[in-house]
């Protein structure tokens, strides 16, 4: 009996699992579109790399969207920080945060490092599955976390008693963390449009959180079983 293609892969020429393989190798490691295409040709695939970026920037995101559901828990101490991702010639703002254990909470790539910028990643950070309300949140020194954080308290958002913490070296945990998205960021040779970037960053997050072992039932450096979390969300494993 034939098995049935996933809707999400409907209309598409290539089998799913092809598809799927190619973006996790994007994701996963320090390659190029065309280190991508030279992989499918070793297999028989005649992929062009911007086929293989098409597939990215429609799966990338929903790979981030479906594990969603599947991580951890995290912590309640939280660690806050902006690294900077070029978009076009131009520099942006990559707003990530990590519990106490290096567990990626959830992150935002903004156009402007302000207030406006951090509230919006606090709320989405705060919106997400599987994440408590912090007790603690450590920050660097700008002052756009205070008053923030006071709105938020104001709005229920956060509890009254979280503290905000301004101690930089608590944060290194989180610089660190910052590594595995930059090295991905620079093999990819920039982004052309800030569209683009969000969807591929959301996609190198999902990957890096798979390859923490924060999916549930997979521990770190489990590499079959991390390759199986990618199949099975986009129904290609059982």
């Amino acid at each position: 009996m034939e098995k049935v293609r996933p809707v999400i892969f409907k209309w598409r020429q290539f089998e799913p699992a092809m598809i799927v393989a190619s973006v996790n190798w994007y994701l996963r490691y320090s390659l190029s579109l065309r280190d991508v295409e030279e992989l499918l040709i070793e297999r028989g695939v005649s992929a062009d790399h911007t086929t293989v970026w098409r597939w990215v920037q429609r799966y990338a995101p929903e790979l981030e969207k479906r594990l969603r559901l599947r991580l951890k828990p995290t912590h309640k101490s939280w660690r806050v920080d902006e690294t900077y991702v070029r978009v076009k010639g131009k520099w942006t703002y990559l707003y990530r945060a990590v519990d106490s254990s290096g567990a990626t909470i959830d992150f935002l790539l903004s156009a402007h490092r302000d207030a406006a910028a951090a509230k919006r990643f606090f709320q989405k950070a705060l919106r997400s599955v599987g994440h408590p309300t912090p007790r603690v949140i450590n920050v660097d020194k700008h002052p756009c976390y205070p008053p923030v954080v006071v709105e938020l308290k104001k709005e229920g958002l956060l509890g009254r008693r979280c503290r905000l913490r301004p101690v930089r070296y608590l944060n290194n945990i989180l610089e660190q963390d910052h590594r595995a998205i930059k090295r991905r960021v620079k093999a990819s040779q920039g982004f052309r449009s800030f569209w683009a970037a969000r969807r591929t960053i959301a996609g190198y997050e999902a990957v890096n959180m798979i390859r923490k072992g924060q999916a549930r039932r997979v521990g770190k450096g489990e590499v079959a079983q991390q390759l199986r979390v990618v199949a099975q969300v986009f129904e290609l494993a059982a």
